[in-house]
């Protein structure tokens, strides 16, 4: 017997402390970085870069910068540096623009 649990935006993050942590699902390779919906708990991002060098990590914390009008410094990969499965962290501060970003995210 399987059970379908129905997740929501809200299901991608947590917050902890004075931080609010982001369950990604990275995309690299795209044509363009962008939000691309939620999935088992992670928002997808599409990612305009390539997964060598960290080019898609950098990729990632610019785009969330820009997303939320944040200095880069403000936005720090927790976990997932080689991996797909990734979670960022980025001050509290910014909760309203984080909660209109997803918000605006189809599913």
């Amino acid at each position: 017997m399987s059970v379908f649990v129905e997740m929501t935006p809200k299901d991608c993050y947590f917050t902890a402390g004075d931080e609010i942590h982001i369950m990604v699902k990275a995309l690299p390779g795209a044509s363009k970085t962008e939000f691309a919906g939620f999935k088992e708990g992670r928002l997808r991002v599409r990612i305009a870069a390539a997964p060598e060098d960290g080019k898609a990590n950098a990729e990632l914390a610019a785009f969330f910068s820009k997303s939320l009008g944040c200095p880069k410094r403000d936005v720090t990969l927790l976990h997932g540096e080689k991996s797909r499965f990734k979670i960022l962290a980025v001050p509290l501060a910014y909760r309203l623009q984080w909660e209109k970003i997803i918000e605006g995210v189809k599913s």
